[in-house]
């Protein structure tokens, strides 16, 4: 073990502490690096890879430098929400104030759906118009929104995070890797935020008789790694500043659940590829002996 340990430290100080840790605790367990590990990298410039209900990172790449986190905001908008529900089955009717440019349109002015089903679109679909009516929903102004989410990233301790508005749209919208890591653990401990994160569709009717079915933009739901990849919640992110973004609780074969965050990334499938790959490298390179998989 010692020397294994040894073989560690003087891997690392050869490739550099950004990437990952030689040893480090998990939930009471140490755990070190393989002597045969490989190195890993991303091709997107940004990333992360937390353990789960837990404050270590395996793997760090440029993760504490800012940039504009698109959708991905959508995550603090749902906390907030929960905290402001005035009522699941509470109906809402789409207002021309909800009507905001960007990504597929699914609900229209004079529709009247319930709140629940705005929470569902506004995470599967990733619809801004339906976070629109989310927060219009609840009673409280835009402002008084968005100041509640900033509120609630400094209680988090996200000292680069910060919210302009609930969608993403705004490049205003901004964190690093790390921090969104933090968000998306805090986030994915509420169960219905992590229940709309997994549904690969939606469908709901609307009071008009409106049948209305809502697609995940979360490809990895539809195919993951031969199912070697459990995906335990997920949410993606793009403008053209922020690139193709994704943050995901995914859990490997035989492995502890793990926060995923790959950002900027050139293209759309390639922040699920990354995502899993990195997942996959921390099971195959990190020696897990005494450490609960199953960590929830």
């Amino acid at each position: 073990m010692f020397l294994s340990i040894i073989l560690n430290l003087i891997t690392i100080l050869g490739f550099g502490l950004n990437h990952f840790p030689a040893v480090t605790t998990v939930n009471g367990s140490v755990i070190s690096l393989k002597p045969s590990m490989s190195i890993t990298e991303l091709a997107a410039p940004r990333g992360a890879l937390l353990v789960n209900q837990d404050h270590f990172f395996l793997f760090k790449q440029r993760a504490d430098e800012i940039q504009p986190i698109a959708s991905i905001s959508k995550l603090m908008t749902a906390m907030i929400f929960l905290e402001n529900n005035p009522g699941w089955d509470k109906t809402y009717k789409i207002t021309a104030a909800d009507n905001v440019l960007g990504g597929k349109i699914n609900l229209f002015l004079g529709d009247e759906v319930s709140v629940k089903d705005l929470f569902y679109t506004s995470l599967v679909a990733s619809d801004n118009g339906a976070t629109m009516a989310l927060v219009h929903s609840t009673g409280l102004s835009e402002e008084e929104f968005v100041k509640k989410m900033n509120n609630q990233a400094e209680k988090l301790g996200l000292t680069n995070t910060f919210f302009k508005e609930p969608t993403g749209l705004s490049d205003a919208n901004v964190s690093t890797a790390r921090e969104v890591a933090f968000l998306a653990q805090a986030a994915f401990k509420r169960l219905d935020i992590r229940q709309a994160t997994t549904m690969p569709e939606y469908s709901f009717t609307t009071l008009g008789g409106r049948l209305k079915k809502v697609e995940s933009t979360d490809y990895l739901l539809l195919n993951s790694g031969g199912g070697l990849i459990k995906v335990l919640a997920g949410k993606t992110g793009y403008t053209e500043k922020a690139g193709y973004s994704f943050v995901g609780l995914l859990q490997g074969d035989d492995g502890p659940e793990m926060i995923s965050v790959v950002l900027n990334s050139s293209s759309k499938n390639e922040r699920f590829l990354e995502s899993e790959q990195l997942v996959n490298w921390a099971i195959s390179s990190y020696d897990w002996n005494g450490v609960v998989k199953n960590i929830n």
